[in-house]
């Protein structure tokens, strides 16, 4: 890894906050005891997060945060006086609109985002029920002063400049062949919003050869990607500073990009006309490389690991003076990890480690332009979620998104190797519940396929292991995050969906077995989307492992799936793909032999996965006469974030 830049002074806040640790925080090490627990009542778990975006304005003097005030309610911000959290807030909510996030544009302004259900039915694939908008709250005058349609999305906060962002605004519709991908590539116009007079002016207006466009601090356009339909190709571009032209510094077919993701992060802070970017580079997995834009190559590897991808970069932590500076590199196996080149970033994160309970998943989410206020949020196994503010050298708790669940009621969560039956080896996330093994097991097989599991804090794993179930969640071929040869796995002979792909998820069942955690009598399946495929899968193996599955927002026609954007694709890429659903067991056609009950779970607005899917394989069940029941969540769409209350409480 390069040499980690050099400090030339240690913020006074670094050197003080270890002062405020107790005694309790400093001696935390998160252990189950073995005693089983008495599970927690059921809305318990139905609950959305209490509170979330918990933030500090760019001043200091406000903190504000989103809340939902009663069980079944919709979300409400509320901005607190910061140096005097016991004041009486503001508060705002937005009916007949829910509130979705937002986040300070200057020292007054508040840039929130809104949705509201305007359709029962959904208008085909990925077109949902909803519309969304944006809105501007003055904290000082409390009014909404300006709204935008939702056809605008916040691309830049422009530090650099004050009481402006910056906006992109699709203009016009999308539609006919290809429209996936000109939807991803879409013409969009970028334009500076005055969050004062609530005007806009037009900064540049994009093409589909040339969009997604990155601004730095002060609204200079400084990267682009776009698509060469002619070429199939991916195409990135770069402006040199005092240039007005677009220099292009990089094609990829269309046909490698998902095995070689290039993805660039932003400017290379130690190498002048240098960028930092993930790839592959020809090695198995993805690491962070220096990249010279003028020579169009690769000049220097910054961190790789061998065993997982790097998964991102780290961005300095006061974004208002240190807009998109990459101050290190992420990685994630048992937990997070972040390896810092910035030195004085790498130990202000290692004494906030120092004093955070719990501590998994924790970062920074805002910190005031002088550097001194800042708010921070950790999550994992033992810590649905919980925000922390540091103000005037006092660092407290601010609450936690489950403030019902306690720590030492949740359950520990493994890291495990085990090996698929023809020798492969694969990684996996064991949640053990309190008590003595064995118990009663659930594989959990993530969304995607090609997708991955984190480790830290899965509200679903979590539930049961709090009800006595141990739950494994395996990283099968096909998961992302693992390199190269995992991923290309899943399309070996075509397709491994349904056949090797499977093995791994019983294989990781059977791995439970072997340790004494669980027994053969007692397993089931479980999963969602893809997982929720691999429970159909599942219900109809010979010889059966399971003694039922649960099945939600699943896909049980591959073929069905893939005609909603088989269009879209073209060349290798289409053909890859074509023939990994073709050749995947097709749960709709197994159902003669499903041998354990099933339950379905869909939601009647999912335009992900069309109810539809759920409906088609109901009635060959009944055709053959098989146990199943069917729960239809109303007004639930595919995603977590339509789930509400009473969809959870339900399931």
């Amino acid at each position: 890894m390069r040499t980690k830049h050099k400090a030339t002074t240690v913020i006074a806040l670094i050197t003080c906050l270890s002062a405020f640790a107790t005694n309790e925080q400093a001696s935390d090490t998160s252990t189950s005891s073995s005693a089983a627990v008495e599970p927690y009542p059921i809305d318990y778990w139905a609950m959305r997060a209490v509170i979330s975006n918990v933030v500090v304005s760019p001043d200091g003097k406000h903190l504000a945060l989103m809340k939902i005030p009663s069980k079944d309610g919709d979300p409400i911000i509320e901005v607190y006086d910061a140096g005097d959290l016991d004041k009486e807030p503001f508060r705002l909510d937005a009916d007949p609109m829910e509130i979705t996030g937002f986040y300070w544009a200057s020292d007054r302004d508040i840039l929130f985002t809104l949705r509201q259900k305007v359709r029962d039915k959904i208008e085909g694939f990925n077109q949902g029920v909803y519309e969304f908008r944006l809105a501007v709250l003055d904290v000082q005058t409390k009014k909404l002063r300006s709204f935008e349609s939702g056809r605008a999305s916040v691309v830049n906060i422009l530090p650099g400049k004050p009481n402006t962002v910056m906006l992109a605004v699709q203009e016009g519709a999308v539609d006919g062949p290809g429209s996936r991908m000109r939807q991803a590539f879409r013409p969009l116009a970028y334009y500076e919003f005055d969050l004062r007079r609530g005007s806009r002016k037009l900064v540049l207006r994009g093409k589909l050869s040339l969009a997604q466009v990155a601004f730095d601090g002060v609204g200079n356009p400084r990267f682009a990607r776009g698509f060469d339909y002619a070429d199939r190709e991916f195409i990135w571009y770069w402006r040199p500073p005092g240039e007005s032209g677009w220099t292009e510094y990089r094609r990829v077919p269309y046909d490698d990009l998902e095995f070689a993701p290039f993805a660039v992060t932003d400017l290379d802070p130690g190498v002048p006309g240098n960028a930092l970017v993930l790839d592959r580079n020809g090695e198995n997995t993805v690491g962070l490389w220096s990249y010279n834009l003028a020579d169009q190559s690769f000049s220097e590897a910054i961190y790789r690991r061998g065993d997982v991808d790097i998964s991102g970069v780290r961005y300095h932590s006061n974004g208002w003076t240190h807009p998109d500076t990459v101050v290190g590199v992420s990685y994630r196996t048992d937990r997070p990890y972040v390896e810092y080149f910035d030195e004085a970033e790498g130990a202000l994160h290692a004494q906030l480690e120092a004093l955070i309970p719990h501590v998994h998943d924790f970062r920074i989410t805002s910190r005031s332009r002088e550097g001194t206020t800042l708010t921070v949020v950790n999550r994992g196994p033992h810590d649905p979620g919980t925000y922390y503010l540091l103000k005037d050298g006092r660092f407290q708790p601010i609450g936690s998104r489950q403030p019902l669940l306690a720590s030492d009621q949740l359950a520990d969560v493994e890291y495990v190797t085990y090996k698929a039956r023809d020798g492969r080896s694969l990684r996996a996330y064991v949640t053990v519940p309190h008590g003595e093994a064995p118990f009663p097991a659930v594989v959990l097989p993530h969304g995607g396929p090609f997708a991955r599991d984190y480790g830290g804090y899965d509200k679903w794993a979590q539930v049961l292991a709090n009800q006595g179930y141990v739950v494994i969640q395996p990283q099968f071929r096909g998961s992302d995050g693992f390199g190269l040869d995992l991923y290309k796995a899943a399309f070996e002979d075509s397709s491994q969906q349904g056949h090797k792909m499977q093995d791994d998820k019983d294989d990781a069942a059977l791995h439970l077995v072997a340790r004494g955690l669980a027994t053969r009598d007692r397993l089931a399946m479980f999963g969602w989307s893809y997982g929720g495929y691999a429970a159909l899968v599942a219900a109809s193996r010979t010889p059966q492992l399971y003694q039922c599955v649960i099945a939600g927002a699943a896909v049980s026609d591959p073929i069905m799936q893939i005609n909603y954007y088989r269009w879209d694709m073209q060349g290798e890429a289409r053909e890859r793909h074509l023939k990994f659903d073709d050749h995947a067991v097709k749960p709709v056609n197994e159902t003669e032999n499903v041998n354990v009950p099933v339950l379905l779970i869909h939601g009647d607005v999912d335009q992900r996965v069309p109810v539809d899917h759920a409906r088609k394989y109901m009635k060959q069940l009944d055709k053959h006469d098989k146990p199943y029941q069917y729960v239809e969540l109303e007004g639930a769409d595919h995603f977590s974030n339509t789930l509400f209350y009473n969809h959870q409480l339900e399931f």
